[in-house]
């Protein structure tokens, strides 16, 4: 197993609860946000809660890692270097961090992962960190596989941790103000107000009215679970699952699914790879990334500039594909498709002038669904969406998976007892050994693979070829108890779960993303620059001329236009193929 490469499933935790239902369902490292500073500040843990999630995923030898990915005030300085220095106390992995100004400061010897908030998308950027000493990068959502393979081949000494499915967000992260500018609550402090999820009017540079109020900048949902093998292959070797304010249903689903397709390929490929913790999961349920909040999916920019990558008639979860409407009645409607559905369950559509519309369902007689009220907007032949499906939630609110960690027994006689081996643990018991008057092993066998409710299963149980004494089943309990205690403390270690041994990151780096304004350490930007995507208005309604696209009719600039009124200057930069918004003065 030395030689096999590990790869990680990462997945989020918004509290104690969900960071427990990860590991169970097959997580190798969670990701918790602390009390402060991470990027999620709706999202914070207690260090004693930390503390017991590292405990539990230690078992399994699965990770934790701590998000301090703000920017800092200077006087946060030494409350966030004290912070890292009791969540490492606590046990965890890692910390993620953007603001590199924390270099300077006394930290415990934890490890250091360059979040993606310091913006990860060069082999430079990349370089960089690992000169720093940092044990890990995240990279740009905004990647493509190519690029990955790219920034591996020119660093390949650093681990690369890839995001594959979850919420997107349309700005470079790291580099997006809008929230701040317009709300005064900075993303880069872990506030943002999602001004990406908000309905814009399109305006051109003649007042022209071109798209109204539409989500333009809300992109859909990644999705990497059929691409698992070309991030592998591009040189990642964690998968990160978006999520830290998502609920206990969305973790069990999303990390179910993934750690059964990271099984799959690393079943095909058992000679290069292995899972980076331990355990065997099994699951009550069947995983279906379709039945879980998603807001539609894509794959971005994983082969290239690709198109329908944003959701322009929402930002709100869409759901499963379930039919459509074959006839309406006064109270009832009858779908069109082979989907079930259940009393309660809760469906949508887009309506007419494209704005997402739902009801919930009383009563179901086959594919005939009553209602309380038909929206008047509902017509026959439109597209049905499920977004609360009542029967895989009823199936998720109760206990759905089980991880046990197999284990192999060896059983030998010592001079004066029994010593009974599981991979690198031995426990021996001091007792008179008697020669069995029958076959004993089918007994012992039975007593010593009751492990009940630990996180071990015994797959195996061999004896020493000369084994034929007979045990008493209060030693052979004996035994059991202490092999299972000495695995645990095997397992778990000590405090710092392996990662005392990481060197403390220190030198310099570009300062893009470290805090130096005394009053807002969010506002080092460009003047009026509020955010640059990836994602181009022009390519997505077919104008760009680059890609194949008609040349457009209106007069630039374009502008982007609130509803309060305010508006905002697109610039389309061709050369680096992406589009900036700017205040419009």
């Amino acid at each position: 197993m030395n030689n096999l490469l590990p790869l990680e499933l990462l997945a989020p935790a918004k509290n104690l609860e969900c960071g427990i239902a990860a590991i169970d369902h097959g997580a190798d490292a969670v990701y918790i946000g602390a009390l402060q500073f991470g990027a999620r500040a709706a999202a914070g843990n207690s260090i004693d809660d930390i503390r017991q999630l590292c405990r539990y995923a230690h078992q399994y030898a699965a990770k934790v890692y701590v998000t301090v990915n703000t920017l800092l005030h200077p006087h946060e300085l030494p409350v966030a270097a004290q912070l890292i220095q009791q969540v490492w106390e606590a046990g965890a992995d890692a910390v993620l961090v953007q603001d590199l100004a924390l270099l300077q400061m006394p930290l415990p010897p934890i490890a250091l992962h360059a979040s993606t908030q310091t913006d990860n998308r060069t082999a430079q950027r990349v370089r960089q960190f690992l000169d720093l000493g940092f044990r890990r990068v995240v990279l740009a959502r905004e990647l493509s596989v190519d690029e990955i393979a790219a920034i591996h081949r020119e660093v390949p000494d650093m681990p690369l941790e890839v995001f594959v499915h979850g919420a997107l967000c349309v700005g470079y992260s790291g580099l997006c103000y809008a929230s701040e500018h317009c709300f005064g609550r900075s993303a880069n402090r872990g506030q943002c107000a999602q001004f990406c999820r908000m309905p814009f009017d399109l305006l051109d540079a003649d007042g022209n009215e071109l798209e109204h109020q539409r989500y333009l900048l809300s992109l859909k949902d990644l999705n990497q679970s059929t691409h698992l093998d070309e991030l592998i292959e591009a040189g990642a070797t964690s998968f990160k699952i978006e999520g830290r304010l998502k609920d206990i249903f969305y973790v069990k689903n999303v990390v179910a699914a993934y750690s059964q397709l990271l099984d799959a390929y690393i079943s095909r490929h058992a000679d290069r790879y292995c899972r980076a913790s331990k355990g065997r999961c099994t699951y009550t349920f069947t995983p279906d990334l379709r039945k879980t909040f998603n807001r539609g999916y894509t794959t971005y920019f994983l082969h290239g500039r690709q198109p329908d990558i944003f959701s322009p008639d929402t930002p709100k979860a869409i759901g499963q594909y379930v039919g459509t409407v074959k006839s309406l009645q006064h109270h009832s409607l009858t779908v069109a498709g082979t989907s079930s559905f259940a009393n309660g369950d809760g469906l949508c559509y887009i309506n007419k002038v494209r704005a997402l519309e739902g009801f919930r369902v009383n009563r179901v007689e086959g594919n005939r669904l009553f209602v309380q009220q038909l929206p008047a907007s509902l017509r026959v032949g439109m597209a049905l969406y499920r977004n609360n499906d009542q029967q895989f939630e009823r199936l998720l609110s109760r206990p759905s998976a089980v991880r046990k960690i197999p284990i192999s027994l060896h059983l030998s006689a010592t001079a004066d007892g029994v010593r009974l081996s599981a991979n690198d643990v031995t426990v021996s018991v001091a007792c008179e050994c008697q020669t069995a008057q029958k076959p004993p092993h089918d007994n012992i066998r039975r007593q010593l693979s009751k492990l009940g409710d630990t996180v071990y299963e015994c797959t195996e149980l061999t004896f020493a070829p000369d084994f034929n004494y007979f045990i008493p089943n209060s030693v052979l309990s004996l035994l059991r108890r202490q092999l299972v205690e000495a695995l645990t403390q095997h397992d778990v270690g000590g405090d710092h779960g392996g990662s005392s041994n990481a060197s403390s990151p220190s030198g310099s780096v570009s300062r893009t993303n470290s805090s130096h304004h005394p009053d807002n350490p969010a506002e080092n930007r460009p003047h009026d620059l509020l955010m640059q995507c990836r994602h181009c208005l022009r390519y997505a309604f077919g104008y760009c001329v680059r890609h194949g696209g008609k040349h457009p009719a209106w007069r630039e600039p374009l502008f982007l236009r609130l509803g309060d009124g305010r508006r905002f200057r697109l610039e389309f930069d061709c050369k680096n193929c992406q589009m900036n918004v700017y205040e419009a003065r």
